[in-house]
């Protein structure tokens, strides 16, 4: 039987690409001149900006994700967090979201029975199995879900025939 599997994932390579180009654009812009301002990942998952400003942190979330789209990572994959002012400087985590979580994946599947398609949508872990007798029926739920907006990039995976 033909299947396929809904994830969310982020190409870390090139997240990773895009802070590299986003801390030399904020090195060489002439509003950072001066300024101890930095894009930082730890962890795999978190992303830590840090400048001596509120404004400044604004700017920079402005270039990371001008960066991250012209990398092709999708900016609904960041969750933000506040701004923190310590000191002199200011900090905010941005979370990088893997996977789908739990009440997202049921509203999926809510949204796929509702669609009333031929087809079984099983939850496994962090991603969701689509089965079904025919292609068809598959690529209109894709096209569905490419519709709907959940909060999180969906990518399609390992689709079988």
């Amino acid at each position: 039987m033909p299947s396929f599997d809904i994830v969310s994932e982020v190409d870390m390579h090139e997240l990773t690409n895009a802070l590299d180009q986003s801390n030399r654009e904020v090195g060489t812009r002439f509003d950072f001149k001066g300024k101890d301002a930095s894009f930082e990942l730890s962890n795999d998952s978190d992303i830590t900006l840090s400048a001596e400003a509120d404004f400044q942190i604004q700017q920079m979330l402005e270039i990371l994700r001008s960066k991250m789209v012209k990398r092709g990572v999708d900016i609904k994959s960041l969750k933000e967090g506040e701004v923190q002012l310590v000191g002199m400087r200011a900090n905010m985590v941005v979370t990088v979201q893997q996977g789908i979580e739990a009440d997202i994946a049921r509203k999926i599947v809510k949204t796929v029975k509702e669609a009333k398609l031929k087809v079984q949508t099983a939850i496994q872990g962090e991603k969701l199995r689509v089965t079904g007798k025919k292609r068809d029926d598959l690529q209109q739920v894709m096209a569905l879900l490419k519709d709907g907006s959940f909060g999180v990039p969906l990518q399609y995976d390992n689709f079988r025939d």
